[in-house]
């Protein structure tokens, strides 16, 4: 019998901060077509997401996905480190 595997969302954003132990705040950036004015908007949206090694400093381009909450507001888990920041 086959096992369902959950689709689990992946995000790509800059580090912001270091929030606390294990913890780091993404920055996550999305172009949109605005309504009215039909002209492309960036939107930006702050997650974060658990970093179980501590490795992450500010400025890294990282990958995060969907898991089963670690509390309230932290809810997806680092999957891999793209680049390195400064």
């Amino acid at each position: 019998m086959e096992e369902k595997v959950p689709h689990r969302r992946v995000i790509q954003g800059n580090v912001v901060s270091k929030a606390g132990d294990k913890s780091a705040t993404i920055s996550v950036e999305r172009t949109v077509l605005h309504k009215r004015y039909h002209k492309i908007v960036k939107k930006f949206k702050k997650y974060i997401i658990h970093d179980e090694e501590n490795i992450l400093n500010i400025g890294d381009f990282v990958s995060a996905e969907e898991c089963a909450p670690y509390s309230k507001r932290k809810s997806f888990q680092l999957k891999e480190v793209i680049s390195k920041g400064e």
